[in-house]
This record gives structure tokens, C-alpha cells and sequence, in this order.
């Protein structure tokens, strides 16, 4: 039986990046999540897979911090199992 997905995306200043996500991350249900500049041009696509979610989300997370350093607006798009 096929899984149903849904997209929300949030706008967020360059510096709440990786609160926000980590915040999405917390509330679970995340099957992938994409950040883009304010432009609309994909920056980082994660998969969330059971595997990431645990120790080896930590790059991911280091990863995310430099590129929000580099932005003053960006837009997250976060895709959940429903």
C-alpha cells in the first residue's frame, strides 16, 4: 500500500534555518526536507530515512549551519508521510 506525502514549506531568515529544522526533525513524520534560497534554487536535499535520523544526522546538521551562515532568507520545504 502506497504511503500518502505532503509538502508544507516554511520562509525563515538565514540564521533560524537550522533551529526550524531541527525543530521539524523533532516533530517526526519528515521524509525529506529541501532548503532553497530566496531565489527558489535548491541549496540541500536530505532524505530522512531512519538511518539519518540518528547519529549520522550530525553532518547533515553542520552542513545546514554553513550554508544558512551564507543566507539572509530561505525556504524550507519538508515533505511528511501522512
Amino acid at each position: 500500500m502506497p504511503e500518502n506525502f505532503r509538502t508544507e514549506e516554511f520562509k525563515v531568515e538565514g540564521e533560524k534555518v537550522l533551529s526550524k529544522i531541527k525543530e521539524l526533525i523533532h516533530e517526526g513524520n519528515i521524509r525529506k526536507v529541501i532548503i532553497k534560497d530566496k531565489d527558489g534554487k535548491t541549496l540541500m536535499e536530505i532524505p530522512m530515512t531512519f538511518s539519518v535520523v540518528g547519529v549520522l544526522i550530525a553532518p547533515q546538521l553542520a552542513a545546514i549551519g554553513a550554508i544558512a551562515a551564507l543566507l539572509t532568507e530561505a525556504t524550507i520545504v519538508v515533505e511528511k508521510a501522512e
